[in-house]
């Protein structure tokens, strides 16, 4: 028999493939997505519609403008205090170069509102900051041992070397702009100059950690003056290139430097609850105030300072002694003013404006710095906790000193677990963070306005209404298994 044949289907029921017409008849369309009914004609008796109704009825914005942010630019450590020319015939705007992290931040003293971009710094925290004196130039300085020079205009790095065996604590420049000095942690203290990038002096003689360093107000004095972790203060000639004092007087580490304006009088204040008072004509000490608190800044009063007017004392009468006033912060959170000539403190602040939490050793030195702000502006503390403490004083009625703060700049909010908007016009903004306080926030200045302490642990959700009183109210629910209102 013959092999039989491979089976094949005849022509008429072959599969044909099909063509466009035919594939359009043969395919359905999807059904059409739900539509929402018609509106209606609403009657006198149908309820308006509500505001997410109209909302959906004209469709979602798909743009949307950021009016102002509120931001981070301040995580502690090193931070310079400069001005900017705002625009023409506007003046000068004072500013706050910070450092943030690994970054450094430049921002507007007013509302905090950033200038510029950020600058990338090293891959690690930056440990020192300086501004030239025309606030053109910044100075920084990380872990990375390297010191960089930055074009604040451009906010390009124009110069970078490598400067200390390990990080540098502090910097300053000198009044002409021409000289950078720098205090390391490997016990030195070097010179550099500015456009070379070269080193011009190279100063040993501090047994510990070098934590401040300043120049002499008066460019044509040569002088360069270190605290250290060991307790002394050293004054270098920067034209013999040597040490020619050492002011040894404190027992713990030097925090702070301050220079009276002749020149003639040095102030340093440490960790030891007092305050030394040094004669640069003959490099001996004159007097020891105690302060009962560790001090972490000092700053002197200039004689035509506001904060004199207000105190009482008359301009003629401060320029016939040689001795003035001062101001202290510490870790007590507050601002005292005291009389050199008779070392009496003669005005304290009776309550902290600083939130000062016990349990956590580090939180408690309160204020960190202060700075004399320029154009008689005021007084800068700056807190622990990163925060921006703007003070003015005024002279009441009963002739009495008063020190008002007018401002407060919060640098670091962490993590963020709920915010609502306070007030019946929505003027302020109530900010729940990683801390056992809320933040609440003047929108229009992003100043942070009041702090609600109370809560034990971290606040985690707040609410806010207005009752019928009229009274804003804040609610909130902490960690602490407490409701606070």
């Amino acid at each position: 028999p013959t092999e039989p044949s491979r089976r094949t289907l005849p022509s008429s029921s072959r599969r044909r493939p099909l063509s466009h017409a035919a594939t359009r008849r043969r395919l359905k369309p999807f059904p059409p997505l739900l539509a929402p009914p018609p509106l209606q004609n609403p009657s006198s008796d149908d309820p308006p519609p509500t505001r997410n109704a109209m909302a959906l009825s004209q469709g979602p914005k798909n743009n949307y403008r950021c009016d102002r942010s509120l931001q981070q630019f301040y995580t502690g450590g090193p931070f310079a205090v400069g001005r900017a020319p705002r625009g023409q015939g506007e003046g000068e705007e004072a500013f706050l170069a910070c450092a943030c992290g690994s970054e450094l931040r430049v921002v507007s003293a007013t509302d905090a509102s950033a200038i510029g971009e950020p600058i990338d710094g090293d891959s690690e925290a930056v440990t020192g900051i300086a501004l030239s004196p025309d606030s053109r130039l910044l100075f920084a300085a990380g872990h990375s041992k390297l010191i960089r020079v930055w074009d604040l205009a451009s906010r390009t790095c124009i110069r970078s070397w490598k400067g200390h065996d390990g990080p540098v604590m502090a910097m300053s420049c000198h009044a002409s702009g021409g000289l950078l000095a720098t205090a390391g942690a490997d016990k030195k203290v070097c010179v550099w100059d500015v456009d070379g990038g070269f080193c011009t002096h190279f100063f040993r003689g501090h047994t510990a950690v070098v934590t401040t360093i300043m120049f002499h107000k008066d460019p044509k004095r040569l002088l360069l003056f270190s605290g250290s972790d060991d307790g002394t203060v050293r004054v270098w000639n920067l034209e013999s290139k040597k040490c020619i004092a050492v002011l040894n007087a404190h027992f713990s580490t030097v925090t702070s430097l301050a220079l009276s304006e002749d020149g003639l009088t040095l102030l340093s204040a440490g960790r030891d609850k007092v305050v030394n008072v040094w004669d640069l004509r003959k490099y001996a000490s004159k007097k020891t105030i105690p302060a009962y608190e560790m001090i972490e800044g000092v700053s002197f009063i200039g004689p035509g300072s506001g904060i004199l007017a207000c105190l009482g004392v008359e301009a003629a009468k401060l320029k016939e002694k040689t001795d003035g006033y001062f101001l202290t912060v510490g870790e007590r959170g507050i601002v005292r003013i005291w009389c050199l000539e008779s070392a009496v403190c003669v005005f304290e602040q009776q309550s902290s404006d600083v939130t000062i939490n016990s349990e956590n050793e580090e939180s408690r030195r309160g204020f960190t710095a202060t700075n004399m702000l320029p154009d008689d502006q005021g007084i800068l503390c700056v807190t622990a906790d990163q925060q921006f403490l703007f003070y003015s004083c005024t002279r009441t009625d009963e002739g009495t000193f008063q020190l008002n703060l007018y401002k407060r700049l919060i640098g670091y909010n962490d993590e963020i677990l709920d915010l609502k908007f306070v007030g019946e016009e929505e003027q302020y903004l109530a900010v729940a963070t990683n801390l056992e306080q809320v933040r609440v926030y003047d929108v229009a200045s992003m100043s942070c306005s009041y702090v609600l302490a109370g809560h034990t642990e971290i606040v985690v959700c707040l609410d806010t209404c207005v009752s019928a009183s009229g009274k804003t109210l804040v609610v909130t629910g902490s960690k602490d298994n407490t409701v606070s209102v």
